[in-house]
């Protein structure tokens, strides 16, 4: 699996292993649209996310958030991110928070197409929530993005996250309920315990 994954068995972002034709087929369809006059996904604005070779277009739909990814030279769709609401998380947490999931091709993976989205999502002063399993490149893209924004595990039971701190042990990260938040740009830990209501900050 590859270290531009948000999540098990994808190109940077897949939460559940899938047969690769039915991602193609997928990815398909969603290029027709594109390119098809009249559709919601026809002249989607371009975000300015530096990344030579690609471009980026974003779609708000309900309040979620699509960043379509195109071969800047063949028009081929790479992929997608998709940052979803995590109602999970309770009514003052899931106002601030998303969860990433993405879909790529096999030939556009591990060429830092996620990372470049999930920095630029950080940048713009907005957080990120993991989900309930990470493979362990999904960890590590999680971890160098750290580097630049404060990460903290969080325990998310019954729609209220508990804070854990900066780092936990292996058998806590690995537990259902444990999850990683990274916090976006003009974000600290107390900004976001008074935004969410997450208990224990220390």
């Amino acid at each position: 699996m590859q270290a531009d994954q948000v999540a098990r068995g994808g190109a940077h972002a897949l939460d559940v292993e899938r047969p690769a034709e039915d991602l193609e087929r997928e990815l398909d369809e969603l290029q027709r649209r594109i390119g098809l006059r009249g559709d919601a996904l026809y002249g989607l604005p371009l975000l300015g996310i530096a990344l030579p070779g690609f471009v980026f277009r974003h779609r708000e739909a309900g309040g979620e958030h699509y960043v379509y990814v195109e071969d800047a030279v063949t028009g081929c769709l790479a992929g997608y991110t998709v940052f979803n609401h995590v109602p999970e998380a309770g009514r003052s947490a899931a106002r601030h928070l998303r969860a990433p999931h993405s879909k790529y091709r096999a030939a556009y993976q591990r060429r830092g197409i996620a990372t470049a989205v999930y920095r630029w999502w950080l940048e713009s002063g907005r957080c990120l929530l993991s989900g309930a399993r990470q493979s362990s490149g999904a960890h590590a893209l999680w971890r160098a993005l750290a580097q630049r924004h404060p990460l903290l595990y969080v325990d998310l039971h019954d729609k209220s996250l508990r804070c854990l701190g900066r780092e936990v042990d292996p058998g806590l990260r690995e537990a259902l309920f444990t999850r990683m938040i990274l916090l976006g740009r003009g974000w600290d830990p107390a900004l976001l315990a008074n935004r969410t209501g997450m208990q224990d900050l220390a």
